[in-house]
């Protein structure tokens, strides 16, 4: 049956052109942004048959949820936008992520143990935000994904990241709350991935996503599942998931040796008890941290290519000098160069000579905050990376009313790349070094987005009030949980 909503243009804005993906609660669809020149969003919009006051209500707590997520992590897909259609249809807006889901990634062949680190590690990012809570009504609210499998979970190159993993569809997702009346007695869930509590209508904890997450590790490493029932029924799948022990990991590995360490951190997750599961994802977390520490054989983080021959516009940077009016210091600052009327958005960064050396072929990594309110800001953030030296954060502050600042920002986000000029405090009046960081495509979106609604949102409070409010996001929870 052909899809009556394709061509479908929302509030007069959004273009519906493709269904891409069925969330618990509703359709998935690639659409164009048509306010913004047609860039490509995704829009998940509530099943008709499901809209009643209830679902309606249960929907609208999915975008907010997904929405004060992603703005907290970057491993959980980010919300940017909510309306209701002229006809009353609750809808909401995404980034659109091109790329695999899990089970896609997995299919053709389980996935090696670097791999699996890795990817298993951003996942667990993404829930470690997800259980640790949003501030709902001055309250913070721990959330229950409650359906976590390998179709919700999404994995895309980029650039900064290599393979970046998103978490996706808190359609069924729990809210923790201590007065909330419906703690839950109905199932709710996929059969193959619910924890023996959501199979019995318990009330759920953090652990049962723990118990999810086992099943897919599991998975991921095997390509099989630990076990199947004999009918394909909730019964069937009550009894395996209550009553069935898995083959432990390592005997159920059919190439390469499981590190033992590895064995007892996917199975303890299956544990039927929950209590004798890891207390939380920190706990897992850590466990795959040791883990990865004690494989000598595991590759070292990629660097960028070298050897590539200079471009126009690096020489022209290279030609910079230090500003007279800019102390000899250890500082950061943004820069928009003009060459031939081409605009290059850098940042300007003095470190040592030997921090410069040592940096230079670092892995990069950039991603930007905003706030709109009390005064619409941007706080951009560059880091450089190694296993030896660690992250080395450079952040600087473009206030949105600031007309240069508009400039440089919309140029980063039209360009999708910039430079990183670094001076020696040994010698300032040269470049040492130039490095090249991308930016994601969706993140340029955004971008451009956050500098139109800046355009017209008043300031009622001081840039110093955002910076405040930025940099706390900073410390707090970007630079502890980290882009790796």
């Amino acid at each position: 049956m052909a899809d009556s909503n394709l061509g479908r243009k929302l509030v007069d804005r959004y273009k519906l052109t493709k269904s891409i993906g069925q969330g618990s609660m509703g359709t998935v669809y690639l659409a164009e942004d048509t306010l913004l020149g047609g860039v490509p969003v995704a829009v998940k919009l509530l099943s008709q048959a499901l809209l009643n006051d209830r679902m309606t209500e249960r929907f609208l707590t999915e975008a907010k949820t997904s929405a004060l997520l992603g703005q907290k992590c970057i491993h959980v897909v980010r919300v940017i936008d909510q309306k209701l259609t002229a006809e009353g249809q609750p809808f909401y807006v995404m980034e659109y992520l091109k790329g695999k889901n899990l089970d896609q990634v997995i299919r053709p062949r389980p996935l090696g143990i670097p791999r699996f680190l890795d990817l298993t590690r951003q996942i667990c990012l993404g829930l470690k935000a997800a259980h640790e809570g949003i501030l709902i009504e001055k309250e913070v609210v721990s959330i229950i994904h409650r359906d976590i499998k390998p179709s919700n979970i999404l994995v895309l190159q980029s650039h900064e990241f290599g393979e970046l993993v998103k978490v996706l569809d808190f359609g069924i997702a729990k809210l923790l709350q201590a007065d909330a009346a419906d703690q839950t007695t109905t199932f709710m869930g996929t059969l193959a991935y619910s924890s023996p509590e959501q199979m019995d209508g318990r009330v759920l904890d953090s652990r049962s996503d723990i118990y999810s997450l086992g099943l897919m590790m599991y998975q991921m490493l095997t390509g099989s599942l630990p076990y199947w029932p004999s009918k394909n029924n909730f019964g069937g799948w009550y009894k395996a998931h209550t009553s069935y022990d898995a083959i432990p990991l390592k005997d159920a590995v059919s190439r390469g040796k499981v590190p033992s360490l590895l064995n007892d951190v996917v199975m303890s997750c299956l544990a039927k008890d929950r209590t004798q599961r890891p207390a939380s994802v920190d706990k897992v977390l850590s466990a795959l941290a040791n883990i990865r520490d004690a494989e000598q054989s595991l590759p070292a983080l990629p660097e960028p290519p070298v050897g590539e021959p200079e471009s126009d516009e690096d020489r022209f940077c290279r030609e910079q000098t230090w500003p007279v009016e800019k102390p000899i210091a250890k500082i950061v600052f943004p820069q928009l160069l003009v060459k031939n009327k081409q605009k290059l958005p850098t940042l300007w960064v003095m470190l040592s000579p030997q921090e410069i050396e040592h940096r230079a072929n670092n892995t990069r990594y950039n991603t930007f905050l905003c706030t709109l309110n009390p005064h619409p800001m941007l706080l951009w953030v560059t880091a450089f990376y190694s296993n030896v030296q660690g992250p080395r954060w450079l952040s600087s502050y473009l206030d949105l009313k600031n007309t240069a600042h508009q400039k440089l920002a919309w140029q980063l986000g039209e360009d999708g790349y910039y430079r990183v000029l670094l001076f020696s405090e040994q010698a300032p009046n040269q470049v040492l070094t130039i490095c090249k960081f991308n930016i994601a495509p969706t993140q340029c979106n955004i971008l451009r987005e956050w500098i139109m609604q800046a355009r017209t949102t008043m300031a009622v409070g001081s840039p110093q009030d955002s910076k405040t409010l930025l940099k706390r996001e900073l410390d707090q929870n970007l630079k502890p949980r980290g882009f790796w």
